[in-house]
């Protein structure tokens, strides 16, 4: 397996298929998000909040995952938040690494959220006065944002889910114009099955997206350079966490963030 994609996704692929050789075209591509959290740190976390479940994003290391009772993606978080409260018998679920994920799954839930301080450095960037600008340029255009963002640029756009449901948003209502508030190369993976539509492009570059390219591709292939490891102690265990997921009953990814039903002002608290 050759993961053109960052270092967490290259773990995930090995956790999952261990028997497989998997390489990263640039061992530099790394994650904010994933960089921000340590499995130390959750192993403190669990300490402080014994008995409570911990929930985490897939944008984390194999060592984080290997201390977590259940993964999610962006796509099924308040799903899974709800399903581990469920099944726990609880009230409260530690949701981490991503604040602003966890307060946007905060706003649209009953269960508590106890949320880590890290942020997506792509996401973060944008704020609600870039969303309103470009309404006053773009009257007509419809706004789909990352529930990585900050709670107040969901407030302001039209729609906000994972970029699978921004995909599904585009090709179902076929709009004229469109912009995506998120990663630059997730914008143009979604402009490039809708030709029709015209895409406006406020999007933020990831540094370490950007690093994969064609030609370290081919390096990769051609050489065999830079394989991903994971100790398999540690492999054993994020694979259960990653598995929990995949497990889950349907529906397991939500058509949409409802930003109808989402809840303005809910405070989570921060780890």
């Amino acid at each position: 397996i050759v993961q053109a994609g960052v270092h967490f996704m290259a773990e995930t692929s090995k956790i999952l298929s261990p028997e497989k050789t998997v390489l990263i075209p640039d061992l530099l591509a790394g994650c904010s998000l994933a960089s921000s959290i340590t499995g130390a740190d959750v192993r403190l976390i669990k300490q402080r909040y014994p008995g409570i479940p911990v929930v985490t994003y897939v944008n984390t290391t194999a060592d984080v995952k290997a201390e977590t009772d259940v993964c999610c993606t962006s796509a099924n978080a308040v799903q899974v938040v709800e399903h581990v409260a469920k099944e726990w018998g609880v009230d409260r679920v530690i949701l981490i690494p991503d604040e602003f994920l966890a307060r946007n799954v905060a706003r649209q839930t009953d269960v508590k959220i106890i949320a880590w301080q890290g942020r997506c450095e792509v996401h973060e960037r944008f704020t609600a006065a870039d969303i309103l600008e470009l309404r006053e340029a773009y009257p007509n255009a419809e706004v789909l944002a990352h529930p990585e963002c900050p709670a107040e640029v969901l407030e302001v756009s039209d729609f906000a889910g994972s970029t699978a449901a921004m995909n599904d948003y585009v090709l179902q209502r076929k709009p004229k114009q469109v912009v995506l508030i998120t990663e630059c190369s997730m914008a143009d993976n979604v402009a490039a099955d809708a030709p029709d539509t015209e895409f406006l492009r406020p999007c933020n570059l990831c540094p370490h997206m950007k690093r994969i390219s064609l030609q370290n591709i081919y390096e990769a292939l051609a050489y065999d350079r830079y394989e991903v490891t994971v100790d398999p102690a540690i492999a054993e265990r994020a694979r259960l966490s990653v598995q929990r997921m995949i497990d889950l009953p349907p529906p397991l990814i939500p058509a949409r963030y409802d930003l109808v039903k989402a809840r303005h002002h809910v405070d989570v608290e921060l780890i």
